[in-house]
């Protein structure tokens, strides 16, 4: 059929649907006959008219209605406002005893400081040190009390303080779930220096003067930390008080609420990161006026999104903080690839599906790609000899540079490099193999013959990211977070869609725009998963020099696992300083084994999302469905065959 003959016979049908689709009152039954019939024509129009504008046509008008009726139109956008505006402030009106309790803990604990340092003024030297009371006095004898915050390099200022606040927010959290003492630990640690510090001030006439600098910043720093406590603490009530749910339902429930508080705190402590390294920095030279605008503004702002705005919200949506929250502690193994899901349910799925098949796409990883990272990394170690005698200050930084070429010294790393990608692009391949697979049983051959047909295509759509990660420095992650959505599932869609390979990568970029919100708070989530779990592991700065001078100021499980190392190379004398870092980078590498599947899968679930709005092929099935009851039980799964 000619293409005029084929627009002048349904182009009266065309216009009905597109009057009902827009109309606010419809009748479902004529607008699903509709749908069937434009579904069917453009079909046609992809088989005989594929480059005409005919197809083009139809295709935006299937996809309009698709989006319509899944309400799903601006989702990633829209979603990421509505957490910041309804999400997260139910959280925190939930949360508003334990937040309230962390506060009131928290001055207690300050209150205890300032008067302990009242009466013995030499408290101070025990809290802060005496390195720090020394250098507090030569700066107040030469006029400058605060002198401890001027700096030459404000970035690199802003970048350290940042990291360590982040750090101690999260710590604060997390050590929560040992029954909340890990947290009240924290709060009494960084309450009593408080207490303690300000008093000092005060006992040498300079309390409005230390606090008009300090609490600049402070003001974003320390709520950070109060309210780090209140999640904390929020987790920890759940794990002791599970009321009517299990203790593990109920813990699994409390953490993703104190989770939600932590994601709150991040754009806080940057702030205050910000604020102490370019302006408390600058204290002497600003007026007071401005001082006390930016503290109470600060206070002002904390108090409006945690205290006063989630009342209000509370008032604005009762039905959504009454929902009582389900958690399946056996759920489903089956997954629904084609539908779309919200951003909370991406995220639920993710852990459900790393949960259920951890196993297979870890026993990939283990036998495939862990031998071949070993003699990558053994290779550079090699070539490398000088740098892996000594400890460094960010030493997961220093040691990931080494295994994995990010320093860029020599030809070597750029071609271990470039292999990395590779295995990159594998692990990327082991979970699209878990998805189209769907079962706990690995068939090697049938693995291979996946891989080794997914490879050059996913390793092509990985490049950007893959290299982007590598060349820019870790220091300007958080810039660089905000710049990787826009081709942040390129190489993820190149192994799940199966498509012409130029059709792949133009539906990567594309998938990678339209979910640019819901891939933003998927790489927010990961970071901060990754920064928890790898805290109890690794302390961010957990060594304290590279000369082996002092011990690190807060010893992790791995100093104390290579300090063992360290003994036993003693003994029969090795060098203990190689092999404790070969031991380091043992623990890292296995550590990306276990972490870096639970980002793939929240990537796989993204396109999968994305591809879903583009061909809305589940939608057609249901449509197909309709009127059919079936006689046999179905399950919520279809695994898309390759």
């Amino acid at each position: 059929m000619k293409e005029t003959s084929f627009i002048d016979q349904n182009k009266e049908k065309w216009n009905r649907f597109e009057k009902l689709s827009q109309s606010e009152t419809r009748d479902p039954d004529e607008l699903s006959s509709l749908y069937m019939d434009i579904t069917d024509d453009l079909s046609y129009a992809q088989t005989f008219y594929q480059r005409r504008t005919v197809r083009v046509y139809l295709n935006q008008l299937a996809q309009r209605i698709y989006t319509d009726l899944h309400i799903q139109r601006g989702e990633s956008i829209k979603k990421l406002i509505s957490v910041w505006k309804v999400s997260l402030p139910l959280e925190i009106y939930r949360s508003r005893k334990t937040l309230l309790f962390a506060l009131v803990v928290f001055l207690l604990w300050a209150t205890i400081g300032a008067v302990s340092t009242h009466f013995d003024p030499g408290f101070a030297r025990v809290i802060v040190g005496d390195a720090y009371v020394e250098m507090t006095n030569r700066n107040i004898a030469n006029g400058n009390p605060l002198a401890v915050y001027e700096t030459d390099s404000h970035l690199g200022m802003f970048i350290r303080i940042t990291t360590n606040n982040l750090r101690v927010a999260f710590l604060t959290f997390i050590f929560g779930i040992f029954f909340t003492i890990g947290t009240h630990i924290f709060l009494f640690k960084n309450g009593v220096m408080l207490g303690a510090f300000q008093y000092y001030f005060a006992t040498k006439g300079l309390l409005l003067t230390s606090f008009l600098g300090i609490w600049i910043h402070g003001a974003f720093e320390i709520s950070a930390i109060v309210l780090a406590g209140g999640a904390g603490i929020t987790m920890g009530n759940a794990w002791l008080f599970p009321g009517n749910y299990t203790r593990l339902q109920s813990l699994q429930l409390g953490a993703k609420r104190g989770l939600k508080i932590m994601l709150s705190l991040v754009p806080f402590i940057i702030t205050a990161g910000f604020l102490e390294s370019f302006v408390t920095a600058n204290y002497q030279s600003l007026a007071e006026w401005s001082k006390w605008t930016l503290i109470l503004l600060s206070f002002g702002i904390i108090i409006g999104y945690y205290v006063v705005y989630p009342m209000i919200v509370a008032r604005k949506y009762p039905h959504l903080l009454e929902q009582e929250e389900v958690v399946n502690t056996f759920p489903n193994k089956y997954f629904n690839l084609q539908r779309i899901r919200t951003l909370g349910q991406i995220i639920s799925d993710s852990f459900r599906f790393y949960r259920i098949h951890f196993s297979s796409f870890f026993r990939i990883n283990m036998f495939v790609i862990f031998p071949l990272a070993v003699g990558l990394i053994y290779f550079q170690d090699q070539l490398h000899a000088e740098m892996m005698e000594t400890n460094y200050w960010f030493d997961w930084a220093k040691q990931l540079e080494i295994m994995i070429g990010f320093g860029f010294e020599s030809d070597q790393d750029y071609l271990i490099n470039g292999l990395w990608s590779v295995l990159f692009s594998l692990m990327i391949i082991s979970v699209s193999y878990v998805f189209k697979n769907g079962q706990q049983v690995i068939r090697w051959k049938e693995f291979f013959l996946f891989a080794a047909k997914k490879l050059p295509l996913v390793w092509v759509g990985s490049l950007l990211l893959f290299f982007t990660i590598s060349l820019i420095p870790w220091q300007w992650y958080f810039v660089l977070i905000f710049v990787i959505p826009f081709f942040y599932l390129n190489g993820v869609t190149a192994s799940a869609v199966e498509e012409k390979a130029g059709r792949r990568f133009s539906l990567g970029w594309k998938y990678s725009a339209q979910s640019y919100g819901n891939s933003l708070m998927v790489l927010f989530l990961f970071f901060v998963i990754l920064a928890l779990f790898a805290q109890p592991i690794a302390f961010v700065g957990s060594i304290h020099d590279n000369n082996f001078v002092s011990s690190p100021p807060m010893p992790d499980l791995l100093d104390l696992l290579t300090d063992f190392v360290k003994n036993v190379c003693d003994t029969f004398h090795w060098n203990k300083w190689v092999i404790s870092n070969y031991v380091r980078q043992l623990v890292y590498l296995i550590f990306i084994m276990a972490v870096f599947p639970l980002w793939i899968i929240a990537m796989h679930f993204l396109v999968y999302n994305e591809h879903e709005k583009e061909t809305a092929n589940g939608l057609k099935a249901d449509f197909q469905k309709f009127g059919k009851r079936s006689k046999v039980k179905e399950h919520d799964v279809d695994y898309e065959e390759d």
